[in-house]
Formats: structure tokens, sequence, C-alpha cells
């Protein structure tokens, strides 16, 4: 896989667009303003950077080398200092209660590994940090606007509310959404989205 996402990265322009993803630009304002907030396989950097440029602390991670490095690129065109880290999410060393947000957008797992990456994200976030997520549901099979070609690998809404059982859940639904994110998120897509918040110790 890491191939495929180095090949794709290697590509002239930005594959997924300079734009960050609507549905993040619409929920961003429950976030601590002055918060930490790591987005993990976050490819060219349109939301971490984008995210930086709102005030941020941001650390950005990917497996791909030649995203990273564009990520840094494209926070340098915007004057903006983000963090990046290049690692795989299956073996990376990952932080417990470092940040205010996790924010996951089409990050897709296969199910013998989706529920243990998803925890990884949850460990990650302080108490009352934020869960922010969009993804492709089951039926985005039916439909041409990118993701993941296999059913295994595309989440349910029920899946997801499994996975962050943990938190408290604020949004977690299943939509019909027109995507226009580069030119390989074009067109009616079928999405998943969750925003949960880590609960307070008792």
């Amino acid at each position: 896989m890491k191939g495929f996402w180095d090949e794709r990265y290697a590509e002239e322009g930005l594959a997924y667009g300079e734009e960050p993803n609507v549905f993040l630009t619409q929920v961003v304002d429950l976030i601590n303003p002055e918060g930490k907030i790591l987005v993990v396989g976050d490819g060219e950097g349109r939301n971490g950077v984008w995210l930086a440029s709102e005030g941020f602390d941001v650390t950005s991670v990917d497996y791909s080398e030649v995203a990273v490095k564009k990520i840094n690129e494209l926070a340098k065109e915007h004057e903006v200092n983000i963090n990046t880290i290049c690692a795989d999410l299956n073996n990376w060393d990952w932080p417990r209660e470092v940040f205010d947000a996790v924010v996951t957008i089409y990050l897709h797992f296969p199910s013998e590994s989706r529920a243990a990456m998803h925890g990884k994200m949850l460990d990650a976030l302080k108490p009352g940090g934020k869960i922010i997520m969009e993804a492709f549901n089951k039926a985005q099979l039916d439909y041409p606007s990118g993701g993941p070609p296999v059913l295994d690998m595309l989440f349910s809404e029920e899946e997801l509310k499994q996975d962050f059982s943990k938190l408290n859940i604020k949004e977690a639904y299943e939509k019909i959404v027109y995507l226009n994110e580069g030119k390989y998120h074009v067109g009616d897509g079928a999405v998943v989205r969750l925003i949960g918040e880590k609960k307070l110790p008792e």
C-alpha cells in the first residue's frame, strides 16, 4: 500500500485538492481554539495546513514520504508551522492523552486492524478531547467518487459507534454528499461522520 500512495502523491498537483474537507470546516469550532490537533493520514496536508492557518498546533502523520514532503511544502507556501511525522500508524508509538482533537478524514483500515487503530486515536486524546471523522460508508461501492473498492475497508455507523463506545458520541450518521476534493473525490459519495468527546475522569 505504501507504494500505491507514494505513486499517487508523486503525481503533479494535489490528489485531493488544496481546500480542507468541508465537514471539518463546519465543525472546527468544537475544538479548543488553542488546542493541539493530531491529523492522521493527512496525505498532502490540505486539512493539517488549513488547521494550522486557523491557529492550531498541528501534528500531521502520514505513511508516505512523498506526502509528508508535500505537507511541508504546502505549509511553507501558506507560511504556517506544522509538525510532520512519516510513520506506519500500525507500528507507530502513539502518544497518549496529548491532543485536544484527533482529525481523521477518509482514513480506512481493514476490519482486523480497524478497532485497534481507532482505539489508538482515542488514547491519544486528552480527557475532553474530540474525535472528528469523515469516511466512506459501505454504500460507497455504488458510487464512483473514490474510496477503497473493498467492502471490508468501508465503515458503518454502528461499527464506529462500537469502536468509539468510550466516547460521548455527539454525532454519528451516514449521508450522501457531493464531493469536490481534487481529482479523486468528485461526485456523490456515501459518507459516515462521527464527532465524539473523550469522557472526563469520574
